[in-house]
């Protein structure tokens, strides 16, 4: 009798509410994180030159984030606070890692540390399956073979590329021209730890897609709500497009770009046709869709933002975010787009907590806020706290565009400042989102308070090799030197 007055009242609340009965199971999450894509490559967020209908699919039916924004203008900082939740220069990880000597020159770890709070882990102690498709790069890259796995850090399953250990998959590269086909691991497989399989470099992302679809029919066919991380190493470059679209399009570093773009889209959509397709999965999956730094110089683009991949102005940190689940989400803000709510990666880490149900990591304070009625239309709620940048250790510079060292944005207002308190800047976003006109000088109140929270968090960072101005008061400080790169970023 109470199970049947149970049933009742969930269709009464179905019926008055318009609340799905399957929204009220744990829902199903897929990350899907690419890699170096312009805040405005696809089509969805006015894109031009790559034909991307499959993610315009997803924001035609979900939600565009306009003002979100990734915590590392760079990849494995970014996809550690993605991972952790907390701001990835905690961990030491402040640029891509890289090899041994290389990371210690830049007072880097070699890998995340797997103390760290992990979303995955969390989910699979709550009765999810989670699996790790794409690149890792937190730990197993060039000569780093004592990593640890993956799946040591809460993943049941995964595949990666040669940023990780584990099953994986390594490129072989085919111009097209004739030459050689090369194979491009950087050391990979010689560093055992996992069957290895070399493909195309082309077919790479779809082989991803392809393992991930296995394991989402796995976890459906045992009743199991899934945890998916989906992270191409698209659109990074080296760029090989499929043979039918390297002959379509220019030979240009752009034109390769884009026509890696579109294949990507063409890969990723069997996954969203897969989810969108079953009835079940279409009313309890949330798909989230975002990038992990800017574009490469040359390639993607950010207009009308300054900047790209390396530097923390907006065109470095801002990304397009896609949030997709028709049963999900409010039935009134699909298809629609919101300009005013100011997140970033960690909030996503920590509303997915809330969005799934998942206890909070014990003994560890999370750097996000949870704004999952935000990411699911429910409110237009912005972050409360500042989000905090510093820039990668080895990149003073980018493309002849000299980099500040530390970064905030807080309301209206991004603000810039070097680790010595000089060369402070200020933009107002809501007049100049393309930061043109610094109004440090008309803004002196704005630019002190900024400047004091921007030096302030920093100090409960560790050092890294960004430190090469001396710090007011710490003249005695041993200044470190950023280490040139020595391998793809």
């Amino acid at each position: 009798m109470i199970v049947v007055r149970l049933l009742c009242l969930l269709l009464l609340l179905s019926d008055v509410f318009g609340v799905s009965l399957q929204a009220l199971e744990r829902p199903n999450v897929i990350v899907a994180f690419i890699d170096d894509m312009g805040y405005s490559d696809l089509g969805c967020f006015g894109g031009k030159g790559a034909s991307t209908p499959h993610i315009d699919r997803l924001a035609i039916e979900g939600i565009r984030f306009r003002n979100f924004y990734v915590n590392s203008p760079i990849c494995s900082p970014s996809r550690a606070a993605m991972t952790t939740g907390q701001y990835p220069q905690r961990w030491r990880i402040s640029s891509f890692l890289e090899n041994r000597k290389s990371n210690g020159q830049r007072g880097m770890a070699q890998w995340l540390d797997p103390a760290a709070p992990v979303l995955a882990r969390e989910l699979q102690r709550n009765g999810y399956a989670t699996g790790h498709f794409g690149k890792w790069h937190l730990g197993g890259q060039r000569d780093v073979g004592d990593a640890p796995l993956v799946t040591e850090y809460g993943f049941d399953r995964s595949l990666v590329n040669f940023e990780g250990l584990g099953p994986r998959i390594l490129p072989l590269c085919d111009a097209g021209d004739g030459s050689p086909v090369r194979k491009h691991d950087l050391g990979s497989a010689a560093l055992g730890r996992g069957p290895i399989r070399w493909e195309d470099r082309s077919t790479i992302t779809a082989s991803f897609v392809k393992e991930a679809i296995s394991f989402v029919d796995e976890a459906a066919a045992a009743g199991k709500p899934f945890f998916v991380n989906l992270w191409p190493d698209d659109v990074h470059s080296p760029f090989y497009p499929p043979k039918a679209l390297r002959e379509r399009g220019g030979n240009g570093k752009r034109d390769l770009y884009r026509a890696v773009l579109t294949a990507m889209d063409q890969q990723l959509g069997a996954l969203f046709d897969r989810i969108r397709n079953d009835k079940k999965l279409r009313g309890n999956t949330l798909i989230l869709l975002a990038s992990d730094n800017g574009p490469e110089p040359g390639a993607g683009l950010s207009t009308p933002l300054r900047g790209g991949k390396g530097l923390l102005y907006e065109g470095g940190v801002r990304s397009p975010l896609i949030v997709w689940g028709p049963g999900l989400i409010a039935a009134g803000a699909a298809g629609g787009t919101n300009d005013t709510a100011i997140l970033c990666a960690l909030d996503l880490n920590r509303s997915l907590y809330a969005v799934t149900g998942a206890s909070l990591p014990h003994g560890a304070a999370l750097d996000g806020e949870n704004l999952s009625d935000t990411l699911l239309g429910k409110a237009r709620s912005t972050r409360q706290a500042p989000i905090f940048w510093r820039r990668p250790p080895d990149r003073p510079e980018v493309d002849g565009e000299k980099n500040p060292d530390l970064a905030v944005r807080d309301g209206r207002w991004k603000a810039y400042v070097n680790l010595n308190g000089q060369e402070a800047r200020l933009y107002d976003l809501d007049a100049d989102v393309s930061e043109t006109t610094d109004l440090a000088g008309k803004q002196p109140e704005v630019v002190a308070r900024l400047t004091k929270a921007m030096l302030a968090w920093n100090a409960t960072l560790p050092v890294d090799g960004s430190a090469t101005r001396p710090v007011p008061g710490k003249a005695g400080q041993k200044k470190g030197k950023a280490a040139a790169s020595t391998g793809l970023p």
